[in-house]
C-alpha cells in the first residue's frame, strides 16, 4: 500500500463497506464480536488488531494484510503529527 497523506481511519474504509440497511448490531453478530467493539473501530476510537483484521477478511473477501497494512500507514501518520524528540544515532563499538 502506497503511503498516502493523512490517510483514513480503517473503520471509516470499513463503513464504506457496510450495507447501509445494516445496522451496528446485525455486522457485530456477523463479526461474532460486540457491539461496543465495533463501534469503537467504526468511529476511530480502535484498531484494527490481527484478530479482527482476520475476521473482516474472513467476512468480506479481503486479505488481512489490507486491514493490517491501513491501520499501519494510520498509526505511522498520526505519529508523524507529534514531535519527534532529538534523538542520537546508535554508535557501533569498533569490532
Amino acid at each position: 500500500m502506497s503511503r498516502m497523506h493523512n490517510p483514513a481511519h480503517p473503520g471509516e474504509v470499513l463503513r464504506e463497506w457496510l450495507p447501509e440497511e445494516m445496522t451496528v448490531t446485525q455486522a457485530a453478530k456477523e463479526l461474532q464480536i460486540s457491539r461496543v467493539t465495533l463501534s469503537k473501530l467504526l468511529n476511530a476510537k480502535a484498531g484494527i488488531t490481527a484478530g479482527m483484521a482476520l475476521r473482516l477478511s474472513a467476512w468480506l473477501g479481503t486479505t488481512p494484510d489490507i486491514w493490517l497494512e491501513m491501520q499501519t500507514q494510520w498509526d505511522l501518520w498520526q505519529a508523524k503529527q507529534q514531535p519527534i524528540p532529538n534523538i542520537k544515532p546508535l554508535e557501533r563499538l569498533p569490532t
